[in-house]
């Protein structure tokens, strides 16, 4: 192949642009999985310890009366605070899930929160049911 009447022949292929674009990808390839997964932090409990059993999320139930439970149980304020505490102490960071029936007295959930606020407790959640649309035609 003559080039422009030079009598010189190219017998080999110029592979720099084609090896610029791989590096362009994989620098942005790079790029995109690591911005994908940064800020996600994954606690993964440990199959073989025993921590596992006692990092389970730990349920209090208020009633449409107002009545406390505890891990199914019927408790007082009192006697929660007292319980959270003993699990506080075996495990400083477990999570606590709050779920109210939709009649609960709303003081007593707030109750409920406050105890956990006094505790310092900060993996709270407030369960919640799926809201059910209105019937059509209203």
């Amino acid at each position: 192949m003559n080039v422009q009447g030079k009598g010189k022949r190219y017998d080999e292929i110029n592979i720099t642009p084609m090896l610029d674009l791989a590096f362009v990808l994989l620098v942005i390839f790079i790029i995109m999985t690591t911005a994908s997964v940064q800020g996600i932090k994954v606690d993964l409990p440990k199959a073989s310890t025993a921590a596992q059993i006692e990092s389970q999320t730990k349920a209090i139930t208020i009633n449409d009366a107002g009545d406390i439970f505890y891990e199914a149980v019927p408790v007082t304020l009192e006697v929660l605070e007292q319980r959270l505490r003993v699990q506080q102490a075996l495990t400083p960071e477990f999570p606590v899930v709050v779920k109210g029936s939709g009649g609960v007295p709303y003081y007593r959930v707030v109750e409920v929160l406050d105890l956990l606020r006094k505790l310092e407790l900060t993996k709270v959640g407030l369960a919640t049911g799926k809201l059910q649309p209105p019937p059509a035609g209203s």
